[in-house]
């Protein structure tokens, strides 16, 4: 591939990564901040996964975890409904959806289940996205339940477009509060099944909504909110304090508003941050990074207490940054430079279609 064509690619997987809010809203614009954030959430579960994060009997890393995972499905959502939104051709995004995921989750899978004897019933329920529902089927490749969630948050959203078109996506804030009505219910402040987790990505999806069709009373919302105390509950929302318990289950809102504010407007050294180039690249490789992070501790490198354990962490770091970004550039991005040429085709198939006289 010549680097023109390496340069096409690129921006083309960027265009699948990065939302953008509607047209007119404004029209295809960028929102480089995401970046930031979608760097921000990998970053969290890497550390929560991978390392000590501060003295055991305080039990932060899967609070951590959980807000790494918050920001992270908030984007999504955020990212799906904005371009749901802005199209609704459902074969496309189901392409380009496909595309993005698939190819980097199955090809992990296969390796790991052939070379780990995993049963029929655990390859069925990852290769087809269902692992996180009871019974479980989680055995090899535990984080594979984030995107159990996720394809089946976009098997949803996109038959309810499908039905009833962009009006269908106001079902999005609907379905939102009752999963976390649910949530309190049964006393779920957090967990790993779809229907007490997808909130979070509901809100995101939420916020893209409120910001595209009341772009201007969203934002002079958004801009009367302080930064600060948002991100200071956000962070507490994962606690095990029992005062702060009830924080757990406005996670998702809070998480959405806090990435709304750096939209709506410029926060003070947070903005510059989460424009930075640094934070563009964690991002452009963060799906990767999630996906290979776990084979990196394996057999010998994940052997061990303690120090013995975790002095061996930088070579899984290093493992786990080679693996996405080559990955990334030369596995990942073929694959989606083709689905969205195929998306593309079929689109300009369809509209040929409907010109012609019946």
């Amino acid at each position: 591939m010549g680097q023109a064509g390496k340069t096409d690619s690129i921006r083309t997987t960027k265009a699948i990564l990065d939302p953008t809010l509607a047209a007119g809203r404004p029209s295809h614009a960028r929102l480089e901040m995401l970046d930031g954030w979608r760097a921000i959430s990998i970053l969290a579960v890497l550390a929560a996964h991978m390392l000590p994060i501060g003295p055991k009997s305080w039990a932060l890393n899967e609070p951590v975890a959980s807000l790494g995972m918050a920001i992270f499905f908030t984007l999504s959502g955020f990212l799906v409904v904005s371009i749901l939104l802005r199209d609704q051709n459902i074969i496309a995004f189901a392409i380009k959806r496909v595309a993005r995921i698939v190819p980097l989750a199955w090809g992990v899978l296969i390796v790991t289940f052939v070379m780990l004897g995993a049963g029929f019933p655990e390859w069925r329920a990852n290769l087809l996205f269902y692992a996180n529902l009871p019974p479980f089927y989680l055995m090899h490749l535990g984080h594979f339940w984030s995107l159990s969630v996720e394809m089946q948050f976009y098997a949803a959203v996109g038959i309810t477009v499908a039905i009833a078109g962009a009006r269908g996506l106001w079902l999005v804030p609907v379905v939102a509060l009752a999963v976390t009505a649910l949530r309190i219910g049964t006393d779920a402040p957090v967990s790993i099944v779809t229907w007490l987790r997808v909130d979070e990505i509901l809100a995101g999806g939420t916020l893209a909504l409120l910001l595209h069709e009341r772009t201007d009373a969203t934002r002079r919302w958004l801009n009367r909110i302080p930064f600060v105390p948002v991100a200071c509950l956000f962070l507490l929302s994962a606690t095990h304090l029992p005062a702060l318990y009830w924080l757990n289950f406005p996670r998702p809102y809070l998480a959405a508003t806090m990435v709304g504010i750096t939209v709506a407007r410029t926060v003070p050294l947070v903005s510059g941050l989460l424009v930075s180039r640094p934070a563009r690249y964690v991002a452009s490789i963060s799906y990767a990074l999630y996906i290979i992070h776990p084979l990196t501790m394996f057999g010998w490198l994940g052997a061990g207490e303690g120090w013995a354990k975790y002095a061996k962490r930088p070579i899984c770091f290093a493992l786990t940054w080679a693996g996405a970004h080559l990955s990334t550039f030369y596995y990942e991005l073929p694959i989606n430079h083709r689905a969205h040429r195929l998306a593309a085709s079929l689109r300009v198939g369809r509209a040929g279609s409907s010109a012609e006289p019946a």
